[in-house]
């Protein structure tokens, strides 16, 4: 195979994981599913239905892959008009959130409002600890609410955030697990009592998912599983879906889970051929180390891996 097909080859990978990405996104960005994951997960929305959390308290449509956050310059003559759709700062760069949006949430006869930003997280350990991650996401949440939620010093304005975490391949350890991280209020000399409203103001919340067999495994644990499984099949999915969770698999939704399902199986084809390729390539570089001839190469990269001639050629000339 040569260094175009080799090129090509990983850019349709590269290109179907983005795809199947993109639809793992689209998929959690349903206000169904969203709703699941705050009644589980956020205290505001425990005493409330998973419907009512769907039809009444998420504002307006998710913004996927969009973001937004405390500009430097874009925020020059800024306007009170709710979620931005941009990032970016003059230092900081861009961070693209997988799906942000906001909502309201009944509290003691009130509405206050949040605003939830939620990840889909395959890499566990991808060289950072991702509650740090968490942490500083919630952080730009909160700047960037200057020129949008709030002006000038009137601070009471600013709204709580979060940040939701889906973790799909974690350690062991944390496996079927929730975890929230928040601000709270600690006496070090005195017995002081701040009213929680104006401290309680962002949580990271870290959603580890694990096996069926687990005694954890049950309500949304189950529900992102499933939803998020790369070997059950579309048909069973959206049975699980509608008897267990009673969602309403509408053509939308259908067609999203049975695009993923198809998505991830290519993804999966294409990476065990790539990694055939690079045992293959292993093998040659072995082989050609220990100075067996080309010819005994040939033979065996054809007994081994089913080559034709010329496919074995191909390998051993690189």
């Amino acid at each position: 195979m040569n260094t175009e097909k080799t090129i090509a080859k990983n850019i349709r990978i590269a290109d179907d994981k983005a795809n199947y990405d993109a639809a793992c996104k689209r998929l959690l960005s349903e206000k169904i599913i969203l709703a699941w994951i705050m009644k589980n997960c956020l205290q505001e929305y425990r005493d409330c239905d998973v419907r009512e959390i769907a039809e009444q308290y998420i504002e307006d449509k998710p913004q996927v892959a969009e973001v937004a956050v405390a500009p430097d310059e874009t925020n020059a003559a800024p306007m009170i008009h709710g979620l931005s759709g941009e990032d970016t700062t003059m230092t900081e760069g861009t961070v693209t959130y997988d799906i942000r949006f906001a909502a309201v949430a009944p509290v003691s006869g009130e509405r206050i409002r949040l605003i939830i930003n939620v990840e889909a997280q395959n890499d566990f350990y991808p060289g950072y600890p991702l509650i740090k991650r968490g942490i500083y996401y919630c952080s730009r949440m909160l700047s960037s609410q200057y020129g949008t939620e709030f002006m000038e010093s009137h601070y009471e304005d600013i709204k709580k955030v979060y940040s939701i975490w889906i973790c799909m391949n974690p350690p062991k350890n944390r496996e079927n697990s929730i975890t929230r991280y928040y601000i709270t209020e600690e006496n070090l000399v005195g017995s002081v009592v701040e009213k929680k409203s104006d401290y309680d103001l962002m949580a990271a919340v870290m959603i580890c998912l694990g096996r069926p067999e687990d005694k954890e495994y049950a309500g949304v644990l189950k529900l992102l599983d499933v939803l998020l499984s790369t070997e059950t099949g579309p048909a069973e999915k959206c049975q699980i879906l509608e008897e267990d969770f009673q969602i309403e698999m509408t053509q939308t939704l259908e067609s999203e889970v049975s695009l993923m399902c198809n998505l991830s199986k290519g993804v999966e084809e294409k990476g065990i051929e790539k990694g055939i390729e690079k045992g293959i390539e292993g093998m040659v570089s072995a082989l050609k180390d220990l100075d067996i001839p080309d010819d005994t190469i040939l033979q065996k990269l054809q007994e081994k891996f089913s080559l034709t001639l010329e496919e074995a050629q191909n390998y051993v000339k690189r």
